[in-house]
């Protein structure tokens, strides 16, 4: 999976990643910078992008 492709992440994650993106250019972030800090976010909350299998976590 090439750096940058989003491919798997989540339709939730993807979600919270353009809101948080508005979040930043609302504060005066640039759109390059804003993105990059929301994504930063999401995998720090999540861990990266979505992961497959049962159970997992144990």
């Amino acid at each position: 999976m090439p750096q940058g492709d989003k491919s798997s992440y989540t339709d939730k994650q993807k979600r919270q990643a353009e809101h948080i993106e508005e979040s930043y250019e609302k504060k005066g972030v640039s759109h390059d910078e804003a993105e990059k800090r929301a994504w930063a976010t999401v995998n720090k909350q999540d861990g990266g992008g979505k992961k497959s299998g049962s159970g997992r976590g144990k």
